[in-house]
């Protein structure tokens, strides 16, 4: 069977487990930022909570953040993992973005695809995914963010190169899929990883894609 073939029968019958993927209301890029920072290294439950704690505090806005004590934002972070970096991080993105952008990321939505990734990954903090997925969920450019989950899933899967770096799997996946696909292809691998495909105990004997996976094991 075709890589293409193999991957379009995995994305059916990821739909078909795990439902399609909605894509969630357009949101301003400097809030997804700075939820997607405090996810970092952090588990989704905890990230949601340091996120909802920092959003009761203040506005979630460059002027407020930049403006907010370092104390305050640690103390709202603190559910979070690393939390006293990412505060650190997260009043230097603030700063930035006020002084380089004029308190605005709207360059991403109009900006070439590869300079507007370029300037997002040039401030503290972002780095591929990070910037990918600010892209895709709020711009709905045609790149597919890998987390992960997404990397992890994808090697086993045989979707891209087992020693691939970030870069690879991205490339190999983007290739794979149709710009269309990238939103459900990101957020049903993450389904998939998080459920079946697990680092240390994969569930391979109940994973829906078992007989498309050439990793499962007996």
């Amino acid at each position: 069977m075709a890589r293409s073939e193999k991957a379009d029968k995995i994305l059916q019958v990821l739909r078909r487990s795990f439902g399609v993927p909605r894509l969630p209301s357009v949101e301003d890029p400097f809030k997804v930022l700075v939820r997607t920072v405090i996810s970092q290294s952090t588990a989704e439950t905890n990230t949601r909570r340091a996120y909802q704690n920092l959003s009761e505090r203040f506005q979630i806005t460059p002027e407020a953040l930049s403006k907010a004590s370092l104390k305050e934002v640690e103390d709202a972070l603190r559910v979070a993992g690393l939390y006293r970096n990412k505060s650190r991080v997260l009043k230097e993105i603030a700063r930035r973005v006020l002084e380089e952008f004029s308190g605005s990321l709207d360059f991403i939505y109009s900006t070439p695809l590869a300079e507007a990734r370029r300037r997002l990954m040039e401030l503290p903090g972002v780095g591929f995914k990070t910037a990918d997925i600010v892209l895709l969920f709020c711009a709905g450019r045609p790149v597919l963010p890998v987390d992960t989950h997404v990397k992890r899933v994808s090697k086993r899967l045989g979707l891209a190169p087992s020693d691939g770096s970030y870069e690879d799997v991205r490339l190999s996946l983007q290739r794979l899929y149709e710009p269309k696909e990238y939103f459900d292809v990101h957020m049903l691998l993450i389904a998939l990883g998080r459920k079946y495909c697990k680092a240390l105990k994969p569930s391979c004997p109940v994973c829906p894609v078992r007989d498309l996976c050439p990793s499962a094991s007996v």
